[in-house]
């Protein structure tokens, strides 16, 4: 058996002032979880663990398995099923993000050296695969086919996002709707079905399942929305992340579709030039970032994230007051708050 790889809680305090609330919150229950990932990433085969466990340990959030169990706390389960499916989304989220890497040819991950850049790209789709199946391992130990449906649908629906995504790349003329399509798939997904099985496991009526599933997706929309405007922002490196990977990459992002449509002919063309054919220059990213500040892109997107926010507030009207509804909703203003 490969040695077990520490689960890193390093972040920054006073930026997650509500990120480390919801982790008091859900502390013992997040404890289990952190053990159900090391114990199910081992495997005889050395390279696995100690691959998955360079990303498991990097510092990552928890963010979508603490969304799992503190939406469990809401609806006042008190079993334990909801612990091995929170671990389940992350495997799902691991691997996506193996994946990801590979894909988008990133050299970096939180600040440190992508898994695909130590040790190469088939090695990581290939544990990514690995994550996958114990991912589908947990939702068939669990024993509920409505949550077996629920997370696998939310798998298959990533990788269409992630395909779809490959399709705009280079495009300057997607649209605002088919941006939201892609980031509602690759993002919002697993947001949503992290959030709907806690409603599943409790035994709860079908309309909390619902509203459960409008919180998560409302929410990772706003996430991802904010994402990408901190592409373009120098809160960027505040987070431990590689400015303008989205530019370099030829990413078609909310930001560039809005600086885009409001451009001159001469900005255009810049547009097309550094994204379409991927022609850039050292001082591009510099103008890039001019450009959407310029035409308040930012700013825009920004707003669009507040609005989904204030959907991912409403889905959760439904449900009596508690400490754990409270955090959920303070989580959607740190979601947003991260570009300020």
């Amino acid at each position: 058996m490969a040695e077990s790889v520490p689960l890193s809680t390093d972040r920054a305090p006073a930026h997650h002032e509500a990120l480390d609330r919801l982790q008091t919150l859900v502390a013992d229950d997040l404890s289990r979880v952190n053990q159900i990932i090391l114990d199910r990433m081992q495997s005889s085969i050395p390279l696995i663990p100690q691959l998955a466990g360079h990303l498991v340990s990097s510092g990552g959030k928890r963010l979508r398995p603490m969304l799992t169990l503190a939406s469990a706390q809401m609806l006042a389960y008190d079993g334990r099923r909801h612990e091995g499916l929170a671990a389940c989304v992350e495997f799902i989220h691991t691997a996506t993000l193996l994946h990801d890497d590979v894909v988008d040819e990133s050299d970096l991950r939180r600040g440190i050296e992508s898994a695909n850049a130590v040790w190469g790209n088939k090695p990581s789709v290939l544990v990514g695969d690995f994550l996958f199946s114990r991912s589908f391992e947990l939702m068939v130990e669990d024993g509920s086919l409505d949550v077996l449906r629920i997370l696998s649908r939310a798998a298959g629906i990533i990788a269409e996002g992630e395909v779809l995504q490959l399709t705009t790349s280079n495009d300057l003329g997607t649209t605002e709707e088919a941006y939201l399509e892609v980031i509602g798939a690759k993002t919002a997904a697993l947001f949503a079905a992290a959030c709907e099985v806690a409603a599943v496991v409790a035994g709860r009526p079908q309309a909390e399942w619902d509203a459960l599933k409008a919180y998560g997706h409302n929410l990772g929309v706003a996430f991802q929305l904010v994402d990408d405007i901190l592409d373009y922002s120098a809160k960027q490196a505040e987070l431990g992340k590689s400015l303008g990977d989205d530019f370099r990459e030829g990413k078609i992002t909310l930001p560039v579709i809005i600086a885009h449509s409001r451009g001159t002919d001469e900005e255009r063309a810049f547009w097309v030039r550094t994204l379409e054919d991927t022609e850039q220059v050292d001082g591009d990213l510099d103008h890039a970032i001019a450009l959407v500040r310029r035409h308040e892109a930012l700013a825009e997107t920004a707003a669009r994230a507040q609005s989904f926010g204030e959907a991912a507030r409403r889905a959760l009207d439904p449900f009596p007051d508690n400490e754990a509804k409270r955090l959920l909703l303070d989580i959607v203003d740190f979601c947003i708050d991260r570009v300020y």
